[in-house]
């Protein structure tokens, strides 16, 4: 863009580089017929660590890339504030995400169809999950190849890793070698997003195909202050870059896909939202939306760890300075080992009650222990497996606390607000110990660390889940899909009461799915890119 022309028109703006975003800039810009401005407030994804796939370790706290966020302290965890990493880089989160690909059950995506999205039902966003879809095990009923997305199987060998799988199936929960197939039930492996061992973000492998394109135009390092409207339609953006205020206008629609905490910040700060806090903050009101920033909703973990007989960890592994060189040298020779871990190794999914119609939990399985993520390693040879509930019924809410666009807004998640939420801990927390006691991991697992065998009842694992839970990371539904007075956008993700803006990233999901959210969020974007096309014949 020509950094002399304070205001410059396009087709379509996009707000965000993120999960969504770099989807929209590659869809909308293929046919070469429309102009497409896509802007993000971070940087280009030159760092190196997110490029390896544990680097996620090393981004957690890394304010370059990361909005580093934190919650109110939250009632149902003692009062503490929950830390919140979201990118802020090409690429957004998916640039420092864990790299699990997990699309959820099928059941969520016909639950929000039968709440009045027609179109989001499982058989709809099927083909669209497969659109994205490069699949290293090849095309079949559930999974496409040829797409821009590369979804692999992990390249480490890793005997705790396989023990937890055998170690279900001892239990009774089934082994199953594809959680995005015909059901999600069951213990196996996970998929990552990565390509021959290194990560495969949206930037990777949307936008930087598409960049070379004369009508796509990316802008770095640029802070959406607000959106601008004559009368109730859209037609402009404002954003910061370099110290400087420039406009963006937009011919056709501006698309905010900046995430679940800065998409409703952008709307609030631009005068659509609960008119009582647009007025607090002295924003004139273009809508009074009161839905927008509503319905928040995060998965929570609560993480086991246990003390591993065997030097077989990756704490064993960074602790030991030769092992350590030797997992550099495999990874930069042969893009495998220890460095290509993710958020997950292998894991499960299961019922915490035959009463449920599909599992409500999931497990995060790790060949490695911390107190707190992005942190040290343990001296000690740990492993970790956390429980973490699919379906939560607690929401909560976002809102701004400025008028100001680089305030960090204010989260409150409301984490273990409903019994139903409680009890679902607990019972995972049982489950789980018994997998962990199963007779195929007896050659590794020594001791639980923590909590350890003293905490046993209903309210000392409350107490537990309490006082160590925290996010997967996986923020939602403050842009919320439908067709209510609460409702943010429609099923075809326009700002319900507004012309030319739409929404397009996890904020418009109806409810939390009951998965990890990145695969998702490229699928709604995938099929909003087709809608937007649609409507602009």
């Amino acid at each position: 863009m020509n950094k002399n022309n304070e205001a410059a028109e396009f087709d379509y703006v996009i707000v965000g580089a993120g999960s969504a975003g770099c989807v929209l800039a590659n869809r909308l810009s293929a046919d070469g017929k429309h102009s497409v401005l896509l802007l993000e407030a971070g940087p280009k994804d030159s760092n190196l660590w997110i490029h390896v796939p544990l680097g996620y370790g090393k981004l957690f706290k890394e304010k370059s890339v990361n909005w580093m966020y934190q919650t109110e302290p939250e009632p149902g965890l003692n009062g503490r504030q929950v830390f919140q990493p979201r990118g802020k880089v090409l690429g957004g989160s998916s640039s420092i995400n864990g790299l699990l690909y997990v699309r959820g059950q099928h059941e969520d995506y016909d639950r929000w169809r039968q709440r009045g999205n027609a179109g989001w039902g499982y058989d709809d966003v099927l083909p669209y999950f497969k659109k994205a879809e490069n699949q290293q095990r090849g095309p079949d009923k559930y999974h496409g190849s040829g797409g821009p997305l590369p979804v692999s199987d992990w390249r480490h060998a890793d005997p705790l890793s396989e023990a937890f799988v055998v170690a279900a199936a001892e239990t009774g929960i089934p082994t199953n070698p594809d959680f995005n197939g015909a059901t999600q039930e069951g213990a196996g492996f996970f998929q990552t997003t990565t390509r021959r061992g290194r990560r495969a973000s949206t930037a990777f492998s949307y936008l930087r195909p598409a960049k070379s394109r004369s009508n796509l135009h990316v802008e770095t390092s640029a802070l959406a202050q607000r959106i601008l409207f004559e009368g109730r339609r859209a037609k402009a953006v404002e954003y910061k870059q370099d110290g400087r205020v420039r406009t963006a206008r937009a011919r056709k629609e501006i698309l905010v896909s900046s995430g679940a905490y800065n998409s409703p910040q952008l709307l609030q700060l631009s005068g659509v939202g609960p008119a009582d806090l647009l007025k607090q903050h002295g924003i004139e009101i273009v809508l009074d939306a009161p839905g927008v920033g509503n319905d928040l909703q995060d998965h929570l973990q609560v993480r086991l760890i246990t003390r591993c007989a065997q030097k077989v960890t990756l704490n064993d592994v960074v602790n030991n300075p030769v092992r350590r060189v030797m997992a550099g040298i495999q990874y930069a020779a042969l893009r495998k080992g220890p460095l290509t871990i993710a958020a997950g190794t292998s894991g499960a999914f299961f019922k915490t009650s035959p009463r449920l119609a599909s599992p409500d939990i999931q497990i995060h399985f790790l060949p490695f222990s911390t107190d707190k993520m992005g942190e040290k390693l343990h001296a000690l040879s740990g492993f970790t497996a956390s429980v973490c509930q699919l379906r939560p019924e607690s929401r909560g809410s976002l809102r701004i606390k400025s008028a100001d666009a680089s305030v960090p807004p204010e989260i409150r998640i409301n984490y273990l607000a409903t019994e139903t939420d409680r009890r679902a801990f607990i019972d995972g927390i049982r489950i789980l110990r018994k997998i962990l006691a199963a007779p195929a991991l007896k050659a590794y697992a020594v001791a639980e660390v923590d909590p350890g065998p003293k905490v046993q009842s209903d309210d000392e694992l409350l107490d537990f889940c309490r006082r160590t839970g925290s996010t997967v990371y996986h923020p939602t539904s403050t842009c919320r899909m439908g067709s209510d007075a609460l409702a943010v956008v429609d099923q075809r993700l326009r700002v319900r009461g507004i012309e030319g803006l739409r929404v397009v990233d996890a904020s418009v999901m109806p409810d939390l799915m009951s998965g990890n959210t990145n695969a998702p969020t490229i699928m709604i974007a995938e099929k909003a890119s087709d809608m937007i096309l649609e409507d602009a014949r």
